[in-house]
């Protein structure tokens, strides 16, 4: 029995104040009623007029400072202005409030000390509160006042409220959380964003034949293939057999393309002529943006291309005039029925074809409350102590979120709420918490790279419809030197279901769209293509504004999840040996039934098997009653909560450092060559025994194989009479008693049996294999 994780390392529920307001059925009262309300001061500076000139020509320099207490936060400044537009929006946290008065100060840019210009004084208990969907709160003409609090020249343009996370002007504004951080840029890495997955595509390249092809060598047989490139992906046709100028391959190659497709798919038919040496015949570039679209199974027209010896692909004209051109033939669509894999189909968050117009309606609305994390680990070290600057991201289907960046908290509070449609129950939600590196010049090449502090998966056909699930789930991950928990994360989900009947009917459908079953893709090619599809996710996102970077993209599609890994081979073996351990259970208790350990129970099973035999129309309705009742039985004890990682199960707390040092190394390997000898020394034990295995299994199958091939002419003749006489007597007497007496045969008493091999396994295990004709 597999001991259960520790107590640290295990989900908890939890009871959180959501909405801000109690909940009523299942529902909640607001708009964000999967997070707890966080209260905020709100200042949006709109602009200035009238404001006095410090210098000869009667203007200033202007920024607008925001003070409340030890937090201050500065407008642009302008140059020579004095009626200055900034409309930038302030956000103070409430629970970090120590003032009772905001201070908005107008100052002039100053190279040695910035000038005072005036100032307007707000009192915390007369500011007004509001509540989405209540409009935005209009901003008012103030007066400026001078330090002794009498009136200055100019005005100021100011709304001043206290609202909540769920204000319209919360993702854009200025936290007095990030008062720290400096820059524009820097800014933008910390604030919340909502990403979109490229659209993908595969396309189809099926080479079938080229005409006139002038190879510079006439005197010899050309050895032509067709190498095609788009992006950063190439693929090669093989050497075709018709060795002549109109060579034959009719030869798929599979690419993985992104909307909107920037670049050509180029094909070159080149010539072998040496072993490290291939002359080019001809080259044709051909936009994405002409190819047809193929939604089903039915083939698409195919089309002659020429085939030109030098393509200039950007601008520029050709570099010589090509009289006579060579021809290449070709079906080349856009798959649309197909659905591009980016992540593992064990946890994959989207299903859907890539062709809109095959896509099935929603079955309903999954929510996301991140509200909060717990015991984070210090992840850097800022001025000699250590320090987290957090934030989460959750992927789910083609939408990407990411919270904003709290710095410098081991216990940060994002209460950030998010929706997708669903359309398929058997989806997974992946939600991974990292540490921002690039709040201070990071972004540089070869720069920070964001720490990983753990992640969650939430498998969306584990939840109750219409249910709210709030849990700490704890925050694992494997170094090089064992398991170790990062923290805990709170989350609220809800996954609401528009139509019941809709969400049963998928569990009727195929898992994937339909052409990965009419036309399937090779597991290798299936490999190759998620590998592609997932560097041109990683470089997409990467090229946003602020970037999701491409450590975050790769730790979230889980790319590496098929190196090899001694831990999770262990882990695999024992699931197995789990699933097999029900059938290992009855094998043991049917023999113990026929050994005759509890005679009481050994006589209750005669008895019903011999009601089953007299009456076989019972049989199948008794299996199934029998998987219904224990199916009544368990609802009681049915999970209730998500299931999370499992360190137990991953056999991550068991894992000895040197496999964990292995599953960690680069590939290539860049270990010493003695840890390398010892690493392949111990893989070439484990294959030896799994070759023992295999070779044991491919021995008994080829034992019945023999039972018939006259191999060994004795032991066939003899099955052969048996056959013969087992035909004539099961053919006069009737079944019910031939199963009978099986089955009491198989039942008898101990007293009946002895402990040598039965007489069908003697014969079996004398029956020839083909390993006498191993090597």
């Amino acid at each position: 029995m597999q001991r259960p994780p520790p107590e640290d390392f295990l989900l908890k529920e939890t009871n959180p104040h959501l909405g801000g307001g109690k909940v009523s059925g299942d529902k909640l009262t607001s708009t964000y009623d999967l997070v707890e309300q966080m209260q905020y001061l709100y200042v949006r500076v709109v602009k200035a007029k009238d404001l006095p000139g410090k210098d000869i020509t009667g203007s200033c320099d202007p920024y607008v400072e925001v003070k409340m207490g030890n937090y201050k936060g500065t407008t642009r400044h302008f140059e020579k202005k004095t009626n200055p537009e900034w409309n930038q929006v302030f956000a103070f946290s409430k629970d970090r409030i120590q003032a009772s008065v905001l201070e908005v100060t107008v100052k002039d840019k100053d190279v040695v000390k910035d000038d005072f210009i005036g100032r307007v004084l707000f009192d915390l208990n007369e500011i007004p509160k509001r509540v989405p969907p209540d409009s935005p709160l209009a901003p008012q003409w103030y007066r400026l006042e001078d330090r002794k609090n009498d009136k200055a020249k100019g005005e100021l343009m100011l709304a001043v409220w206290m609202g909540t996370q769920a204000d319209e002007a919360f993702p854009e504004a200025w936290h007095s959380d990030a008062a720290t951080v400096s820059g524009t840029d820097a800014l933008a890495n910390i604030r919340s964003k909502v990403y979109l997955s490229p659209k993908l595509w595969y396309l189809r390249v099926n080479v079938i034949e080229a005409q006139d092809l002038q190879p510079s060598d006439k005197g010899r047989y050309p050895e032509v293939f067709v190498k095609a490139t788009l992006g950063n992906q190439t693929l090669r046709t093989r050497i075709s057999q018709s060795r002549s100028i109109n060579p034959m391959w009719n030869e798929d190659l599979m690419f993985v393309a992104a909307e909107p497709f920037e670049e050509p798919l180029i094909l070159s038919v080149e010539d072998r002529v040496a072993p490290n040496k291939d002359e080019l015949l001809g080259r044709c570039a051909i936009p994405l943006q002409i190819v047809d679209r193929r939604l089903d199974h039915k083939p698409v027209n195919t089309k002659w291309y020429n085939l030109e010896k030098h393509v200039v692909i950007m601008e520029g004209e050709k570099k010589k005039e090509i009289k006579f051109a060579s021809r290449i033939h070709m079906r080349i669509c856009l798959e649309g029925g197909y659905h591009v894999l980016d992540e593992s189909t064990h946890y994959s968050s989207d299903l859907r074809p890539t062709a809109k117009q095959l896509w099935k309606s929603s079955i309903g609305v999954l929510e996301l409350g991140i509200l909060n994390a717990q015991g984070l680990m210090p992840m850097k070290t800022k001025d000699g102590k250590g320090t987290t600057d957090a934030y989460c991201v959750a992927k789910y289907g083609q939408k990407w979120v990411r919270t904003r960046t709290i710095i410098d908290s081991f216990a940060p509070r994002w209460n950030e709420q998010y929706t997708w449609e669903v359309f398929d129950p058997c989806t997974v939600i992946t939600i991974g918490v990292f540490d921002n590196c690039h709040l201070h010049g990071g972004d540089k090449p070869g720069g920070a790279r964001d720490s990983r502090i753990g992640k969650v998966r939430i498998r969306l056909s584990t939840l109750e419809t219409d249910r709210v699930y709030t849990h700490s789930y704890p925050l694992l991950v494997l170094h090089p030197n064992g398991v170790k928990k990062m923290g805990e994360i709170h989350l609220a989900v809800r996954f609401t279901c528009s139509s019941l009947l809709n969400m049963m009917h998928m569990y009727s459908q195929p898992l994937l769209p339909k052409m990965h079953y009419i036309h399937p893709l090779t597991v290798s090619q299936l490999d190759s293509l998620r590998h592609q599809a997932t560097q041109i996710v990683s470089m997409r996102l990467n090229r946003a504004e602020p970037p999701l970077r491409k450590e975050i993209v790769e730790y979230m599609l889980d790319v590496g999840s098929h190196m090899w890994s001694m831990r999770r081979s262990k882990a695999n073996f024992f699931r197995i040996m789990g699933v097999l351990g029900g059938l290992i259970a009855v094998g043991k208790w049917f023999d113990q039934i026929c050994n005759w350990k509890n005679p009481i129970t050994t006589v209750l099973i005669h008895i019903l098997f011999i009601i089953l035999v007299m009456y076989p129309e019972l049989i199948l309705p008794t299996i199934f009653l029998y998987l219904f009742l224990i199916g009544v039985w368990y609802y009681r004890w049915r999970p209730r909560h998500p299931p999370h990682m499992d360190t137990r199960l991953s056999h991550a707390d068991s894992a000895h450092p040197d496999e964990l040092d292995e599953e960690f190394d680069t590939f290539p390997t860049t270990r010493p060559s003695d840890i390398v000898r010892m690493r392949y020394d111990r893989l070439r034990s484990i294959a030896g025994r799994i070759q023992t295995v295999v070779g044991d299994l491919a021995t008994q199958g080829e034992r019945l194989q023999s039972l018939l091939s006259w191999r060994d002419p004795r032991a066939t003749a003899l099955f052969v009479i048996f056959c013969l006489v087992a035909a004539i007597v099961l053919y006069v007497t009737p079944f019910q008693v031939v199963a009978l007496l099986t089955g009491i045969y198989v039942l008898r008493h101990p007293r009946f049996r002895h402990k040598l091999p039965s007489v069908p396994l003697n014969f079996f295990r004398r029956l020839p294999a083909r390993t006498d004709c191993m090597l």
